[in-house]
């Protein structure tokens, strides 16, 4: 399983014989590396509608005859588009050819009428990947492990303003005790800078999850 990070919240993850973007905001993402729309794409995981995650979702989708997996109300909106989507909601889950996927609340606008934003557990080849969207702390975030398993990755947000800040992150960790963390979501735009390396530094001073901060276009394998 290997995930690189694309800027911002934008992911490309390569898992179970499958290529998949994860809310690939990459044209007019200052972040985005070079190429970062020409990779494989079997299938598009989008958390939500906001322009900063669904990005080049419908020219990807379209030009791979790839697969877009996120809710409903977004599903139906991208079908009227010719993309073919999968709706789902939240608490819902289905096997798909690259493994497992779980739709979990994410605490956040969904930039559509009567829609809602999501998360993501990704479950496959022996390991769970946590994607949190855009979201603001919640309790529920307890359940995760609780009901799902241990957590391998977790891909969260600190960069305040539209989500949750460094601190309601670090108390995302300790609720969600994954093995390894990757910061996202912060320093695209002045209205979202945190510091990565001070997080990194105040989760791994608990001895227990290890943060990686990636350089967009960077890869981590899982």
């Amino acid at each position: 399983m290997q995930l690189r990070y694309l800027g911002h919240a934008a992911a490309h993850l390569t898992v179970g014989g499958a290529a998949i973007y994860v809310d690939p905001f990459l044209t007019g993402n200052p972040l985005a590396p070079p190429g970062a729309a020409d990779l494989p794409c079997d299938f598009v995981l989008l958390s939500h509608y906001h322009s900063d995650h669904l990005g080049d979702t419908v020219e990807l989708a379209k030009r791979n005859q790839a697969t877009v997996l996120t809710t409903n109300e977004i599903a139906l909106e991208l079908q009227s588009q010719g993309v073919q989507a999968v709706g789902m909601h939240i608490g819902g889950h289905k096997d798909f050819p690259f493994g497992h996927l779980k739709l979990v609340l994410a605490q956040h606008g969904s930039g559509i009428s009567g829609g809602l934003a999501a998360g993501f557990v990704v479950g496959s080849e022996g390991k769970k990947v946590y994607f949190a969207g855009d979201t603001a702390l919640y309790s529920d975030m307890k359940l995760l492990r609780q009901l799902w398993g241990p957590i391998d990755l977790a891909l969260l947000p600190i960069g305040s303003h539209y989500t949750m800040d460094a601190k309601d992150a670090q108390v995302a960790v300790e609720w969600i005790d994954p093995t390894y963390v990757i910061p996202i979501h912060y320093d695209t735009f002045p209205a979202i800078e945190a510091d990565g390396e001070a997080f990194k530094r105040a989760v791994e001073s608990t001895g227990r999850s290890h943060v990686v901060l990636l350089a967009p276009g960077a890869t981590f394998d899982l």
